[in-house]
């Protein structure tokens, strides 16, 4: 009985194992086939939105900055690269012009060198807006311009415009560095310390504002890769020294830079000063290019010129 068992039991024939794998290997294909394009659209999705993200963000950044810009102080230049400069706020406020009832606080005086007024209102002490030693004071900025040096805080600590604290009065000269802050004469007033100095203009509505530096948004586009990536580039440059000459790919003194965004393939920025309306414009474009997928963003931000 034991041997007829062992002939009875047999295994798979070579024909059924060939059947067999290529039934399985039909099937493996159908599901791949089946899988390909959910995962490929996914994949594609994935990176559209992140490219989309990154442009996004890097619009936002500069809009951020542009919206706290200096009163009249926008200025772009070039094509491919291209820059746009400006001097980025920290505070700002309105001085005191007249003292009170009891003839106390502190004037700024227009008429004569002076070194120190109260603010209306306290100082905002938020994070990133306290006032500090070195920052700049600007009032009645006009103009950023390199070929206009009256009312234009580009010319700040520049002795060929008579803007260092060896000189107190410059009609060039609308800006000085800030020394101290302190404790008003009235409750709820700042008294801001400067460089003495006599400002050439007076604002119209009696503003002043801190300037803690110059920013630079610097945009080169560059071609697409063998890999289908974009090798331009959008970097955010500050820390150097301010200067009446808009820099362009080199900047004055000691400067620290920030990758904004990579894969950059064509990038515009434009202003519109708008003058006689006090509200400027500036509309930026930007191309981000990864895996042959370009996305392409737009945005525009109005900028407040009153000084």
């Amino acid at each position: 009985m034991f041997p007829d068992r062992l002939l009875k039991a047999r295994g798979l024939t070579l024909v059924e194992l060939v059947i067999t794998m290529t039934l399985l290997a039909i099937i493996s294909v159908v599901s791949a086939l089946a899988l390909r394009d959910p995962i490929r659209a996914y994949a594609d999705t994935n990176r559209r939105a992140e490219i989309a993200d990154l442009a996004d963000t890097a619009l936002r950044r500069i809009a951020r900055d542009v919206r706290l810009a200096l009163p009249n102080s926008l200025r772009v230049t070039g094509a491919g690269p291209v820059y746009l400069e400006l001097l980025l706020t920290r505070n700002g406020g309105r001085y005191r012009s007249q003292r009170d009832a009891s003839s106390s606080g502190n004037v700024l005086d227009f008429t004569t060198a002076d070194s120190a007024f109260d603010t209306l209102g306290p100082l905002f002490a938020a994070t990133g807006q306290t006032v500090t030693a070195g920052d700049v004071l600007v009032v009645h900025n006009l103009f950023a311009a390199a070929t206009v040096t009256s009312a234009n805080a580009y010319t700040y600590n520049q002795a060929a415009w008579g803007c260092t604290a060896a000189t107190s009065f410059s009609a060039n000269c609308n800006t000085a560095r800030i020394s101290s802050t302190g404790a008003g004469a009235l409750a709820n007033e700042t008294l801001i310390g400067f460089d003495t100095r006599q400002f050439p203009l007076a604002s119209p509505g009696n503003r002043f504002h801190v300037v803690s530096g110059a920013v630079t948004y610097a945009c080169v586009a560059g071609a697409v890769d063998t890999a289908g990536n974009g090798t331009g580039t959008l970097v955010r440059v500050s820390g150097y020294t301010i200067s009446l000459t808009q820099p362009a790919g080199t900047y004055p003194g000691t400067s620290s830079s920030s990758l904004l965004a990579g894969n950059v393939t064509a990038c515009e920025i434009t202003y519109d000063a708008a003058v006689a309306q006090g509200r400027g414009l500036v509309t930026l474009r930007i191309a981000i290019t990864r895996g042959n997928e370009t996305v392409n963003l737009h945005h525009a931000v109005h900028v407040l010129n009153l000084p």
